[in-house]
């Protein structure tokens, strides 16, 4: 999955980004438990885009417990949680402390922890991209179907959802795109540009 955010949607983001001002990248963590994944977010974007510091990276990390969150926003990491992390990410984004290696306060200031249970319709305003992973089996297929649905809206057009590779959106009746990337599904929110070519097409077929 982290492969596809580097190699496919990263780059489209930045062409698409990058003549706009301010330079904004604004990503999702739903359900971000003690914080892995948001900060393996941040060290991707770190890592891939240049100059990522001439860019304003926000990436809001939700979750329903208190106690992953505080483990989170403290970003101190150890043993597997670490496990896939080179050697030159560990120099770059980690500073040894006691208990393990900590998140360099440079990717701490991307990553906001906010407290949220996602059967809760709260706005987030409008985002790049949604990570949503092994979440979504937790739910009936009702509230499996309103968040993707809310997940949908808040994306921007050409925006993309993460979704658990168990998890699929196939029968729900939502727009997105499912791109596959060798083993991993992604899904992406059509630009109006791209719907309306789809209806455009549809109606020449009719």
């Amino acid at each position: 999955m982290f492969e596809a955010f580097e190699k496919r949607v990263l780059p489209e983001l930045h062409i698409r980004k990058f003549w706009k001002n301010p330079r904004s990248l604004r990503i999702w963590s739903a359900g971000c438990s003690s914080g892995e994944e948001p900060y393996s977010v941040a060290i991707t974007v770190a890592d891939a885009i240049s100059f990522s510091d001439a860019w304003n990276v926000e990436i809001l990390a939700t979750d329903i417990g208190r106690q992953a969150l505080n483990i989170a926003e403290r970003g101190v990491y150890s043993g597997r949680s670490i496990g896939s992390v080179s050697e030159k990410q560990q120099a770059a984004h980690f500073q040894p402390v006691d208990g393990g290696q900590q998140i360099r306060p440079r990717l701490r200031k991307m990553v906001s922890f906010v407290q949220m249970n996602l059967t809760n319709s709260v706005y987030v305003g409008k985002m790049d991209v949604i990570f949503c992973m092994n979440v979504l089996i937790y739910f009936s297929e009702e509230r499996r179907r309103e968040l993707v649905q809310r997940f949908y809206s808040a994306l921007e057009p050409g925006g993309y959802l993460f979704l658990g590779h168990s998890e699929s959106i196939s029968k729900m009746p939502v727009k997105f795109q499912a791109i596959v990337l060798n083993d991993c599904i992604l899904y992406r929110k059509p630009t109006a540009d791209e719907v309306h070519k789809a209806e455009l097409v549809a109606e020449g077929r009719a």
